[in-house]
């Protein structure tokens, strides 16, 4: 992963070179690797023009998440709104709320062009983890919706198969909770099971390591089938109804 300075080093080159210069800093969501070099950003378009202004922009978090990081404390960013509009000169991106990675995701539209800017809700190099299933499974039919012919995901390569991949990403999920679902009708009746009886089950070929990453997202599959009404319990103990 690149630093801060290299990065900033980079886009200052490539600034340069086409004559551009930044109005919006739009960030997805609030995880460091992608706030953290905001300020940087805007510095360097201060640095490169001290007449030039720029916004930083993120959508903000869910009332239930427990206060903000150090980055998002030291950025002075305005909070978007869905739907909301914003254009610069040849281009217009509208700001589409897509929550489940995190409660502030956003995925960016460029509208005329049918070009998806995801974030991490879809990734160009594996599936991507999830603060909220339920929320994340609505974002993804969302994004199916929006019919985009590109995307450009915050991580990976560019997604030109891009309705094949959104609808991966839905069956993969559909499967893991019919999986998990499927073992707790058949072992849970007498007992309860947990995040990691189940991981063990379902992941036979992973380390420990990898298992306790696959017990987490099990354990918001989980959640989402409790809000669901399918099954019955809670962290560490579940069973099916």
């Amino acid at each position: 992963m690149e630093t801060a300075e290299q990065y900033t080093t980079i886009l200052r080159q490539v600034l340069e070179e086409e004559k551009a210069t930044i109005e919006h800093l739009i960030i997805t969501h609030w995880h460091g690797d992608h706030i953290g070099g905001a300020n940087a950003v805007q510095n360097l378009i201060k640095t490169m023009n001290p007449t030039k202004t720029s916004t930083i922009w993120k959508f903000p978090r869910s009332p239930e998440d427990t206060g903000m990081t150090k980055a998002e404390e030291s950025t002075n960013w305005q909070a978007l709104t869905n739907k909301q509009i914003v254009k610069v000169q040849g281009a217009k991106l509208c700001v589409e709320y897509t929550p489940g990675h995190t409660s502030d995701h956003v995925s960016l539209m460029l509208e005329d062009e049918g070009i998806l800017f995801s974030g991490d809700c879809i990734l160009g190099e594996r599936t991507t983890v999830f603060e909220d299933l339920h929320s994340y499974m609505a974002s993804l039919n969302k994004i199916l919706a929006m019919k985009p012919q590109v995307i450009y995901p915050g991580h990976g390569t560019v997604i030109n198969d891009s309705i094949a991949n959104i609808n991966f990403y839905i069956q993969h999920r559909q499967k893991r909770e019919a999986e998990i679902l499927e073992f707790l009708q058949n072992n849970s009746k007498n007992s309860t099971l947990s995040e990691m009886d189940i991981a063990k089950h379902i992941y036979t070929d992973l380390s420990d390591t990898m298992r306790k990453a696959a017990a987490y997202n099990i354990e918001h599959h989980l959640c989402k089938l409790l809000k669901e009404g399918k099954v019955k319990g809670e962290k560490g103990k579940w069973q099916s109804l």
